[in-house]
């Protein structure tokens, strides 16, 4: 294998190949920017090249990456510190992932290798709830991220690497969020395999399906089934899901300003069969589920709707919500994707009079999470499961439903 050259003197000569649980009796558990900075584990030595990247203080982020597993290539963290060009991007019209690569390219890389195609895709299943903690009284959301990564090929599985990704915009808020890698092509132990290109690492900030910020606001995505938002209303910016995101946990303190800024933009989703809704709640106690409608599934959703203030709110699936889409096929009354689930939370929620302590969250996500075996359950795989603490502003994360391991990640 090809050696890299010293990161930090910024010469490339190379053109090579470019789920949670707080339980008692945890006892290993991976450090993150909540631990003491001496805790912390190291970067991950790699001889991966980021082939596309020439700046210096870009490549050291790069290098800075950790396997919060020793080598395991499952889990990463890192601490983006350069400019990610928020503004610039919100003013470059993304509106589907080809003009995001495109964003990238240009704003974030160094330079384009002709024979190096940016790959970039975005999907999200899940499940998530939001609830006060009974006994402490601080407020918490559950999440579940589920999606099946299938190599077409061998019809086998990829398993991903699971990147939390903290950062600390200049005028903006600090935040930590979550990305699988397998949507910009890295698979599990990308990082270290002695072929993956790093540039990618670039795109992180617009690749996150939730997060959380300083001021304990807290935002995720879940799918919907039918054709994508579409919004055209003159005079207005275009936005697409993930620069949504970011913008939110940048800027938003609450559920009530992130819903103010998302109606100051044309919202775009380009899957040609799936659209998406936002879940969000603030450590306030506010909650909110965001969707864009139409019943009339033969055009694109374009009307915003949010929808909050009532307990069978608190949870959401891969189905709308809205009395607008109710008689739909994608609406609650008549779709199956997700409705298993969805009742199950139901239950739950409600037995627990819509109030659990971060143990009983848990087994919440456990109840609803999916894996290969449970055929009922399945249009997914659980990828993560979360407990958000929007009141201390943490977040406790297990991978691949080992519920008796825990990540724990926090704001800096």
């Amino acid at each position: 294998m090809k050696k890299r050259s010293t990161r930090y003197n910024g010469m490339f000569n190379a053109m090579v190949r470019c789920q949670l649980v707080v339980a008692s009796l945890v006892t290993m558990m991976a450090l993150s920017a909540c631990s003491d900075d001496d805790e912390r584990p190291e970067p991950t030595p790699t001889q991966n090249d980021a082939l596309m990247i020439l700046d210096k203080d870009k490549l050291a982020m790069i290098y800075s990456l950790r396997d919060l597993e020793g080598s395991r290539g499952r889990i990463y963290e890192m601490t983006y510190d350069v400019d990610y060009k928020l503004d610039e991007a919100l003013n470059f019209g993304i509106d589907c992932t080809d003009r995001l690569k495109m964003f990238v390219a240009l704003n974030l890389m160094d330079t384009i290798i002709s024979s190096k195609k940016v790959k970039l895709s975005y999907d999200a299943g899940c499940s998530a709830f939001a609830c006060p903690d009974k006994k402490s009284g601080h407020y918490l959301m559950g999440r579940n991220f589920d999606f099946n990564h299938i190599d077409p090929d061998t019809k086998e599985r990829d398993m991903i690497p699971v990147i939390a990704v903290h950062t600390a915009p200049k005028g903006g808020k600090k935040s930590v969020s979550f990305v699988d890698g397998k949507f910009v092509d890295y698979k599990s132990g990308f990082y270290t395999d002695g072929n993956s290109d790093l540039s990618m690492l670039m795109a992180l900030p617009y690749l996150l399906l939730d997060g959380i910020n300083e001021d304990g606001f807290a935002v995720s995505v879940l799918k919907l089934d039918g054709l994508p938002t579409l919004q055209q209303k003159p005079g207005k910016k275009k936005t697409f899901t993930t620069v949504a995101m970011r913008m939110l946990l940048d800027r938003a303190s609450t559920v009530k300003e992130a819903v103010k800024m998302l109606e100051d933009y044309n919202m775009c989703m380009d899957k040609d069969t799936a659209s998406y809704h936002f879940f969000m709640a603030d450590a306030t106690g506010d909650y909110a589920i965001v969707e864009y409608t139409n019943n009339n599934l033969s055009d694109h959703p374009y009307q915003m709707e949010t929808l909050t203030g009532h307990d069978t709110l608190r949870y959401v699936t891969n189905f709308y919500v809205s009395p607008t889409m109710a008689d739909t096929k994608h609406g609650i009354k008549h779709s199956s994707h997700g409705k298993l689930r969805y009742d199950i939370l139901k239950r739950e929620l409600s037995g627990y009079n819509y109030q659990l302590t971060p143990t009983q969250a848990i087994a919440v996500l456990d109840s609803v999470a999916q894996g290969p075996e449970d055929t009922q359950l399945s249009t997914g795989f659980t990828q993560w499961s979360e407990v958000y603490n929007l009141s201390k502003r943490r977040v406790s994360m297990t991978i691949l439903r080992e519920w008796g391991k825990t990540f724990e990640f926090g704001i800096k």
